[in-house]
């Protein structure tokens, strides 16, 4: 698989040391060289081709091993999210609060008792997903610039000021000004935790490290579950100031871990920091088992494919994103976000309004979410194995097919009008949330995050989720209606209005969704160099010392 552009990409062509100051450096150039000429080793391209070769070569186990550091850095700024999922899950279910409608609703005398108007509810949980907006514009234009970390410790300064606001809110005006304000710092956190993973990550714990975020996530819905099931109880404004008081206690371990978390090797490479680069690549592995010819040879890997990629005129810019091949990746890592929303998410992740509005008692439902959410954890770890053994692609076709066919039985279950069918409609949204977590949830999140050129992969998951949270944005927008008593009250036949988005989707995903596991990304830039086409990535091969060398 040989074109112009390979042979346009030659490495002789490379800056070249004199032939008797080579030798100074013996047989293996690459290692003794200083860190900033490591282009100009004549073993270069040895080097990057044996890395990309030992990263195929590691198992799971092996990873975890020899790599440590990226599995606790990768976890660790991915716990981001748990805040994230914490936040979100109480804006949307303090709503059935008894407490909370007394003092943000309105009296519905028909039903003699305080609701939470269609128009707010739209408009709390709008303000939010347009701060998000605002945070993600921010975070792809930042994140390059300053790294990281340093964005992460300023949106963990930024939570705890806004949460004050939405603390001491009188009025649901000044509660969905808060929202607004402090959904900026969650769309910096949306994402970061994703590209982080990602960027610390040898191949084959990628996978497992990308998707953690899923199960950040649903760490955080557990933990708001599982403490709003108490706060139920308490007929105050405290069962739900509590909540948002617990908020403040997210941010102090992670911006001290933020403290001393290593940059992003590829962050480090993209700034023409190699020494920076390396010093981040030892504490990311084990010197026990990895040395340091194996950690040269890894930044050579970096290194030259960043190079590829500067060639191929990818520059580090927003608007890159939108060019050539790298339309056709920001196009895939959008959408396979955007799946999560047009999946029906809105519906069945808010199923404990559902399940109130339906018919069951607040106490009820909210013990129906406790179990959901307990699923969702227990499917996202058996994910981890599913994905070791399919991959990513059959696992969202096969998942959102499966999904798909669920939302059509809740829909036909709302023709019923017994008390059996409301619970029925109930078992089944856990059994749809539970193969969510086991397919697309985690995945989607991992397959966003892998397929981006290196040189934009800030930019792109931040177009990504932008794309991600405007679909929710208008789902979210939508569902109050149809479900809403005061106004569709569709009830359980919300799930057909999602049943035709989430069949959409399934037919975008068979002919545009790529596989990514256990493909470097070295090779993931040549397949799309090659316009190969989605459903053939796994099979096609990619000679990388032929591409290098020639």
């Amino acid at each position: 698989m040989t074109s112009d552009l390979e042979k346009h990409l030659s490495l002789d062509e490379k800056p070249k040391i004199e032939h008797d100051e080579a030798a100074d450096y013996g047989e293996h150039a690459l290692v003794n060289i200083a860190v900033d000429r490591i282009t100009e080793a004549p073993d270069f391209a040895d080097g990057a081709k044996a890395a990309n070769d030992r990263e195929h070569a590691l198992s799971f186990r092996d990873g975890c091993r020899h790599y440590p550091g990226a599995l606790l850095w990768g976890i660790g700024m991915s716990f981001t999210i748990v805040m994230e999922g914490y936040i979100t899950s109480l804006g949307r279910n303090f709503i059935t609060f008894p407490a909370f409608a007394r003092k943000y609703g309105v009296f519905q005398a028909e039903k003699n008792r305080w609701v939470i108007n269609a128009k707010w509810q739209v408009a709390m949980g709008d303000m939010g997903m347009i701060g998000t907006l605002i945070g993600l514009v921010i975070m792809g234009f930042v994140t390059d610039k300053f790294g990281h970390r340093y964005v992460m410790m300023v949106g963990l300064v930024l939570i705890v000021a806004f949460n004050f606001m939405t603390f001491f809110a009188p009025n649901v005006e000044i509660l969905a000004t808060a929202g607004l304000l402090g959904g900026i710092p969650n769309g910096l956190f949306g994402i970061l935790g994703s590209v982080y993973a990602s960027e610390v990550a040898p191949l084959p714990i990628r996978g497992f490290l990308t998707s953690f975020v899923n199960i950040s996530w649903i760490i955080g819905q557990f933990a708001a579950s599982g403490l709003m099931t108490r706060m139920v109880k308490i007929d105050t404004e405290w069962s739900f100031r509590i909540p948002m008081a617990i908020t403040w206690a997210w941010p102090v371990p992670l911006f001290i871990m933020a403290v001393f978390a290593p940059n992003s090797p590829w962050w480090c490479v993209r700034r023409g920091d190699y020494a920076g680069a390396e010093r981040s690549l030892r504490r990311l592995a084990s010197p026990k088992h990895v040395s340091a010819a194996d950690t040269r040879r890894s930044l050579a890997l970096l290194v030259r494919t960043n190079e590829l990629e500067k060639s191929m005129k990818t520059k580090a810019s927003v608007w890159e994103c939108f060019r050539g091949t790298n339309l056709r990746r920001t196009e895939i890592a959008s959408m396979t976000l955007a799946t999560q929303a047009f999946s029906g998410q809105t519906f069945a992740y808010g199923a404990t309004y559902f399940f109130v509005m339906a018919g069951l008692s607040t106490k009820d439902a909210y013990n129906m979410g406790f179990v959901s959410t307990g699923a969702a954890f227990v499917a996202t770890c058996i994910s981890w194995i599913l994905n070791g053994w399919f991959g990513r692609r059959p696992l969202i076709i096969y998942g959102f097919s499966v999904m798909t066919g669920i939302l059509l039985v809740i829909g036909g279950l709302a023709l019923v009008d017994k008390q059996s069918a409301i619970w029925a409609q109930a078992g089944l949204c856990v059994v749809w949330l539970f193969v969510y977590s086991m397919t697309i949830g985690p995945q989607s999140f991992g397959l966003a995050a892998e397929v981006s050129a290196t040189r934009l992969r800030s930019q792109t998951l931040a177009i990504a989720r932008f794309f991600y949270v405007l679909m929710s944005f208008l789902c979210n927008t939508v569902e109050p209606y149809l479900i809403n008593p005061t106004a569709l009250n569709l009830k359980g036949k919300t799930a057909f209005v999602w049943f035709g988005t989430s069949f959409l989707t399934v037919v975008w995903c068979i002919f545009r969704m790529p596989e990514t596991k256990g493909i470097t990304y070295t090779e993931l830039d040549l397949l799309f160099e090659h316009r190969v086409k989605a459903w053939r990535f796994k099979s096609t091969k990619v000679d990388v010392t032929e591409e290098i060398e020639q």
